[in-house]
């Protein structure tokens, strides 16, 4: 297997591509690997970390008239965008996914979705086999049982599969402070979405704008 390293290893958002997979209420009622609450902050923070940076944003469900729509919190995130609906278990045999993908001229595949050894695995192992640069977020996904995800995240690692969380993504994306529109647009996200990092920086912030108390 070769090894992913190098700079060029990394993920921008010229190349990134997004795929989010069946955010739905039914997958969500036997997520076990993860808080359910968990699974619907992450997402969300992907998703608008991609719209931060301007990575495009594939959104699908699974036979949604009995399934669920996918959660408002990602929806919301780019209103009036088709959410594509299949019937194909394995997102990377539906054709519209696929051309939608190849549409963006990008080879950097990003995906997370419900469940992770099922709707997660069987696209990031086919479309890494067929030459995608394939990462997954795994926070941002989860799986029937912690053995299920664990066994999935093994299983697509061994097929070389690259495996990410959605923070450190968004931190590849940005990767040099001095980007200074996305760093406004992305601090936003991470407030919204990290919980302690966030409330850490907005203490920072009210530190900073604290004034020193005169000299009596």
């Amino acid at each position: 297997m070769t090894r992913r390293n190098g700079l060029d290893s990394l993920l921008r958002p010229e190349d990134s591509v997004l795929v989010l997979i069946d955010h739905q209420p039914y997958q969500l009622a036997n997520v076990n690997s993860h808080e359910p609450h968990m699974v619907i902050n992450n997402t969300a923070g992907l998703a608008k970390a991609a719209k931060a940076f301007g990575v495009p944003t594939i959104l699908t469900s699974v036979i949604a008239e009995r399934g669920g729509l996918l959660f408002p919190q990602i929806t919301d995130v780019f209103p009036g965008q088709e959410v594509i609906d299949r019937t194909f278990i394995n997102t990377w045999e539906d054709m519209k996914v696929v051309d939608a993908v190849k549409a963006t001229g990008r080879k950097q595949l990003v995906i997370a979705g419900l469940w992770t050894e099922v709707c997660v695995a069987m696209p990031a192992i086919q479309a890494i086999g067929e030459g995608w640069d394939v990462t997954v977020i795994t926070d941002a996904s989860g799986g029937t049982s912690v053995e299920a995800h664990q066994v999935a995240i093994q299983r697509m690692l061994e097929a070389g599969v690259n495996m990410m969380t959605w923070l450190a993504i968004a931190a590849e994306w940005q990767r040099d402070w001095a980007r200074l529109e996305q760093a406004a647009k992305i601090t936003e996200v991470i407030v919204q979405h990290s919980g302690g990092s966030g409330i850490a920086f907005l203490w920072e912030q009210q530190l900073l704008n604290t004034p020193v108390p005169k000299a009596g």
